[in-house]
């Protein structure tokens, strides 16, 4: 089954993506990761994305579907596979379809901008050691220490409730388009993301055996 995976930033989308991959045993394709390995291997895609990344700029989408079906023509993506994070604009979604690229389902986590700002902005990440905690649903032993090092959690940039609702507005403006584009091709499922995660799961996995 070829699938994506829709939602806003902190929707829960890889989250969703690691049940869908445990039940189906099939690879989620994130487009962070592509790009991230590229420039940690030091290809010359990679070196091109570094230099757009370090400006602050966003990845050409022509840069981006080249990684992306260099992912898809991968041994492992023969059986199916989840696009998380890809396609993001609707230039992406109908390279996707040039491609020849066939999607069975596009799974839409929904999920309010005013849950998801709750959400992101009580995120804790640890400055040292990378572990991430949540003031409400995991908080740390001690507020603002991490349990594994001791070292002071912090509010990352990323997740300040000013960053998340700029990066909610590009979201609506460049990927909203993309429910539009799925329903008329009878293929977009919306989930109603849920205050417990397991929840979200379940309702996932019924669209999966819908």
């Amino acid at each position: 089954m070829n699938l994506i995976l829709l939602g806003a930033p902190g929707a829960g989308k890889g989250t969703q993506a690691e049940a869908i991959c445990d039940k189906l045993q099939i690879p989620a394709v994130s487009t962070g990761n592509i790009i991230r390995a590229a420039i940690k291997a030091g290809t010359e895609t990679g070196k091109a994305v570094q230099r757009y990344t370090e400006q602050g700029q966003l990845v050409p989408d022509e840069v981006v579907i080249a990684m992306v079906k260099e992912r898809l023509a991968q041994e492992d993506c023969k059986g199916g596979f989840i696009l998380d994070g890809f396609p993001r604009t609707l230039a992406q979604a109908v390279a996707l379809d040039e491609m020849g690229v066939t999607i069975d389902k596009v799974i839409d986590i929904e999920v309010s901008d005013s849950e998801i700002i709750r959400r992101m902005s009580g995120r804790r990440v640890c400055g040292s050691c990378g572990a991430t905690y949540h003031i409400e649903y995991k908080p740390s032993q001690t507020e603002g220490v991490c349990d594994k090092c001791g070292e002071p959690t912090i509010l990352r940039k990323d997740d300040e409730p000013d960053t998340v609702l700029e990066r909610l507005q590009v979201y609506h403006n460049q990927t909203e388009p993309l429910k539009e584009y799925y329903e008329k091709q009878n293929k977009l499922y919306p989930v109603q993301g849920q205050e417990e995660v397991q929840d979200t799961i379940a309702l996932t996995m019924k669209v999966l055996e819908a």
